[in-house]
């Protein structure tokens, strides 16, 4: 017990630092506070570097004659990078910062002062994005967040009064953000643990009402004959079902599934990777490939994508054409998964040549790529480079190196496919077999020192190691 008192107590001043204020609660909660200011001070600060590069930027391409529209282009991109975040989340970041440093100076002023956090102030930023500069600046002077008008407030009520107050200045404004929002309708597929994803639909509101209605009359009705599945599922299923024509949801789709051969045909534990979702337990993998999944009768096409021993590297092919042909895309796609920009997981869109096609670049596995489509633009803006690192020759997968035109460089590596992980791999095989054979020589070594037998060519006190 002392021991465990003492591993918390240790536990405790590597979280806070030694002898915390001799463990005072209050002055633990006065440092929370301070610190979760000087995190909003550096938002500001961070919002206003933003602003300052990307007036630096619109220079420079306005020297190089670049046309009005790609005047700033990749700022997005490096300010996500040097946050280590995703581009589409840099662009964000970049937006709000401008809104910030050039239209709204109180809401600036607040986050300075911690009146607001990062996500308070992007709340009020995105309620009266459909404004005018003008407007803008009288809702954040009306607002006057910097006074703390929000004191207290939780985001609800931030929005709520964010949107009443745009409405007041400007309504056929917010009138016409709402028409045009229709056409922001779309659906999306993101992860979620065990094996599930959320499958999600951005609809005008009255579609949505109507789908939601028609799939929870039909499951009642399931349920009143005698279904044994519960309301969730029955909706789930009629959704899958009504989607795709047919139960089990995914006949007639190919469905990427990189796995090894030891998984597959041995029964091992190695994880496999579904394209678009990520890794899936191994025995998952073996039910969906057996076609057995819900008792519904499959269709499965399985398409086999070897690696090179001790390498890992999927086995490529080559093409003299500057498209990528659609054998060598799929094979590009399910080695990369997502896009290849550091800290940019979106799904890829396009096939982009590391060294370009138009300076020599070939159109193979080894110079391939997948990107989204905003960082394949942001590539080719000037002063954006991407090299392919080779490694040492044991490496599983391929890296790539983003160079920025301030010259800062970040890498990216392909996730390691099924079986080419650490301790998945080659090597790992063999050490492994490497070990059984000494546990085996020194096994009969203890036997034959028991027996009274040297072992040829070694000292009996080296026998048992």
């Amino acid at each position: 017990m002392n021991g465990l008192m003492e591993g918390n107590r240790k536990l405790f001043e590597d979280m806070v630092g030694a002898d915390p204020v001799s463990g005072d609660a209050a002055a633990i909660i006065d440092e929370l506070r301070a610190l979760e200011d000087r995190k909003s001070a550096i938002a500001a600060r961070q919002a206003r570097l933003a602003v300052a590069l990307h007036l630096i930027r619109r220079r420079e391409h306005a020297d190089l004659g670049l046309p009005a529209d790609q005047l700033g282009a990749g700022v997005g991109a490096e300010v996500a990078l040097a946050r280590r975040e995703s581009p589409a989340k840099g662009s964000r970041l970049l937006g709000l910062a401008r809104a910030l440093v050039t239209e709204m100076p109180h809401t600036l002023a607040a986050l300075d002062t911690g009146h607001l956090n990062e996500w308070r102030a992007t709340l009020l930023v995105r309620e009266t994005a459909c404004l005018d500069a003008a407007d803008r600046t009288a809702v954040d002077e009306e607002l006057a967040a910097d006074t703390g008008t929000f004191d207290g407030a939780g985001d609800r009520a931030i929005i709520s009064a964010a949107k009443a107050a745009a409405y007041r200045h400007d309504p056929r404004s917010v009138t016409q953000r709402a028409a045009r929002a229709e056409t922001e309708r779309g659906v999306s597929l993101r992860p979620a643990p065990d094996t599930m994803c959320y499958l999600t639909a951005l609809l005008p509101v009255a579609a949505g009402v109507a789908a939601y209605a028609a799939l929870t009359r039909h499951a009642d009705t399931a349920r009143a004959t005698g279904d044994p599945r519960s309301r969730g599922q029955l909706m789930a299923d009629a959704l899958v079902e009504r989607v795709t024509g047919t139960p089990g949801g995914i006949t007639g789709i190919e469905v990427q599934l990189v796995m090894t051969d030891r998984t597959l045909l041995a029964g091992e534990g190695e994880p496999a990777r579904l394209s678009g979702y990520g890794i899936v337990p191994a025995g998952w993998a073996r039910k969906l490939v057996a076609g057995k999944r819900d008792n519904s009768e499959l269709t499965t096409w399985i398409r086999r994508l070897y690696t090179a021993p001790g390498t890992g590297e999927l086995v490529g092919m080559d093409s003299r054409a500057r498209l990528f042909p659609a054998g060598l895309r799929r094979f590009i796609e399910a080695r990369d998964n997502t896009c290849r920009t550091p800290y940019c997981d979106a799904p890829i869109r396009h096939l982009d040549h590391i060294l370009p096609w138009y300076r020599g670049g070939a159109t193979t596995t080894a110079n391939g790529a997948g990107l989204c489509e905003a960082c394949n633009h942001t590539k080719e803006t000037p002063g954006w480079t991407a090299r392919r690192v080779d490694g040492p020759p044991a490496a599983t997968c391929q890296t790539l190196a983003v160079t920025t035109p301030t010259g800062h460089s970040y890498t990216s590596t392909a996730p390691p496919l099924p079986g080419c992980g650490p301790g998945t791999d080659v090597s790992r095989h063999k050490e492994s077999n490497s070990r059984r054979t000494t546990r085996k020589l020194r096994h009969r070594q203890r036997l034959r020192h028991r027996r009274g037998v040297p072992a040829r060519g070694q000292p009996d006190e080296q026998l048992i190691a």
